[in-house]
């Protein structure tokens, strides 16, 4: 674990020999119920979509960009190793993220999260979750919490 701020955080597009890491990361969010779980199998099949964060070679960091529609993508499995947070490493990784929808073309990326200060310092701003639709009807209708979601929607236009 690094405690200096000049922490250097190198991003990278996930490939095949990260599913194990970014399962234990994810796993770890998900059993605290702040963030959806994914199997193995998921990850493998979505590998493309990921990005991490390295640390001198040790990955620390993850998070996902899912295609909602035809101008619009989530931000999902946004998540640090602990002792890691609050270093800059998950504006670097929405950076990428941000990166990748430009490579798309797709002007929204959005988010729904606990860690609105986060989103907000990174250029997002609060929007009701009612203006996803696309979120809605493909995830919302699935989840638990979908009569009482306590996540707040963020939104970013990128220019």
């Amino acid at each position: 674990m690094k405690t200096t701020s000049k922490l250097e955080a190198v991003c990278r597009r996930a490939n095949d020999h990260d599913v194990d890491t970014l399962f234990e990361l994810i796993q770890g969010y998900a059993q605290k119920g702040i963030m959806l779980p994914r199997s193995k199998e998921v990850l493998k099949r979505q590998i493309d979509s990921f990005v991490v964060a390295e640390v001198e070679g040790i990955v620390v960091g993850c998070g996902s960009l899912t295609r909602l529609g035809a101008d619009l993508v989530e931000i999902r499995s946004l998540g640090m190793t602990e002792g890691y947070k609050g270093l800059g490493v998950g504006s670097k990784l929405v950076d990428s993220l941000i990166a990748m929808a430009k490579e798309q073309k797709i002007p929204k990326i959005m988010a729904l999260t606990y860690a609105v200060s986060f989103f907000e310092k990174n250029g997002f701003h609060i929007v009701q979750k009612e203006i996803f639709p696309e979120k809605v009807w493909t995830d919302c209708v699935n989840c638990p919490k979908q009569h009482a979601c306590d996540e707040i929607a963020v939104l970013r236009m990128i220019d």
